[in-house]
């Protein structure tokens, strides 16, 4: 029996199918493929395409058990690595970090990272507004279960959307990024004091809301400073947690007195950076 369609049902239809189409084409657009390797995956995202300053993402996936490393590693590990020196059309790309997250690193002491799955927010400045953007990534990172394994990756994305699938995900790793504090400031979870305490020693005065965990992570002026992870003092004054640590693993001839310090506090909740001179 032949079925007759109306010609504006199978117009309908036709509008349909081919808006799905272009869904899909617009969804594989803002990702690039993932690069796998054994026990982790690696992609970029692109966010809606207006004006000059663009927003991007490197999305990780890691394998249950495993690890990759934030920005300062801790104890042990390998921070990654980013090169975006082949890209077109980019001035600028600034990574933004999500709060990490603290582990033992089997060896009697912490690394900090990231586990199951990360997107590293991207700021892009485009050299021309109203030319094509092509995101070019080299990406040299580490994944760790007991043992650590370097991954190479090479990554390129377009930037063409107005209108990004990605947005809401990259506006949750945004989300998810430490704010600018300033010591002193009232919030309910706060530095309250960053002081030394003889040559060697500093500590550090944390107020927080209740008694749930928080960490505290520094970093020195540059990369090659390795600042140990603060820890937790037992007997600390009321109402403050309080944290030290050793002014160990400076660069030869580096002076720790008035160095630009960066701490990173990482709530249950809510996270912030704060930027003091050690005096």
């Amino acid at each position: 029996m032949l079925t007759r369609v109306p010609l504006h049902a199978a117009i309908g239809v036709a509008t349909t199918l081919l808006a799905s189409s272009l869904v899909i084409a617009a969804h594989a657009d803002d990702a690039s493929p993932w690069q796998r390797d054994g026990h982790s995956a690696v992609r970029l995202l692109a966010g809606s395409r207006s004006g000059a300053v663009l927003l991007g993402g490197i999305a990780f996936q890691l394998q249950q058990g495993w690890k990759t490393y934030w920005r300062s590693p801790g104890d042990s590990g390998v921070p990654p690595r980013f090169d975006f020196s082949k890209s077109d059309n980019v001035e600028a790309v600034t990574i933004m970090w999500p709060a990490p997250l603290k582990f033992d690193d089997g060896a009697g002491g912490h690394s900090i990272g990231y586990h199951d799955q990360i997107v590293l927010p991207l700021r892009i400045v485009a050299k021309a507004a109203d030319k094509p953007v092509t995101l070019r990534a080299e990406i040299n990172y580490a994944v760790c279960e007991k043992l650590c394994i370097p991954v190479d990756a090479k990554l390129e994305l377009g930037f063409n959307n107005v209108a990004s699938t990605e947005d809401a995900n990259l506006r949750a790793a945004l989300d998810a990024v430490p704010k600018p504090a300033n010591i002193g400031d009232p919030n309910p979870l706060t530095i309250r004091d960053v002081k030394r305490d003889g040559p060697k020693n500093v500590v550090v005065d944390v107020v927080v809301p209740d008694s749930r965990n928080v960490n505290l992570f520094v970093e020195g002026p540059t990369p090659e400073w390795a600042l140990p992870i603060p820890e937790p003092v037992k007997e600390s004054p009321a109402g403050v947690k309080r944290f030290s640590f050793e002014l160990d693993g400076l660069p030869p001839g580096a002076k720790p007195d008035g160095a630009a310090l960066k701490f990173t506090l990482v709530g249950p909740e809510k996270s912030y950076e704060f930027n003091t001179n050690l005096e």
